[in-house]
């Protein structure tokens, strides 16, 4: 079974050609669904669209995201992307968040790594810095490396 988003990119640079490349890629897009969206996606939405404040944010799902980020953080610690040393459809699919996680609540000073993933995937795909977006916020300084 593949992801709806994988569908949609078949037959592009996005989609690993070796099988079990597109493996990994699948893993890392379930991974997204299960692992990560439901924790750093919501505590962004409860912030930016419910108006909570970081101290109001359920414990348990920042524990969860956090250690979303860490998962992150040490796979880009010995990669530059999620699969095969490439940019794929599943750093498309990791960005979208990830990039975003400070509007809601995540620190993401301390995840070097992390922030070097972000910084190229935006480069590739042509979009500005995720704080040019949001405006400024203590959560994600822009720093180069840590």
């Amino acid at each position: 079974m593949t992801s709806p988003a994988a569908n949609l990119a078949r037959a592009s640079d996005l989609i690993p050609i070796d099988d079990f490349a597109a493996a990994k890629m699948d893993e890392w897009l379930f991974w997204e669904q299960y692992s990560h969206e439901p924790f750093v996606a919501v505590c962004r939405f409860e912030m930016r669209y419910l108006g909570k404040k970081a101290s109001d944010l359920d414990p348990e799902k920042l524990n969860r995201g956090y250690a979303a980020l860490r998962r992150m953080e040490w796979h880009f610690a010995e990669t530059p992307f999620l699969v095969a040393n490439r940019f794929s459809l599943a750093d498309i699919s990791l960005l979208a968040y990830t990039r975003l996680a400070h509007q809601g609540g995540f620190d993401l000073a301390p995840f070097a790594a992390l922030r070097r993933w972000i910084a190229a995937c935006e480069g590739i795909l042509g979009l500005p810095p995720a704080t040019l977006c949001s405006g400024t916020s203590s959560h994600y300084p822009m720093r180069a490396s840590t």
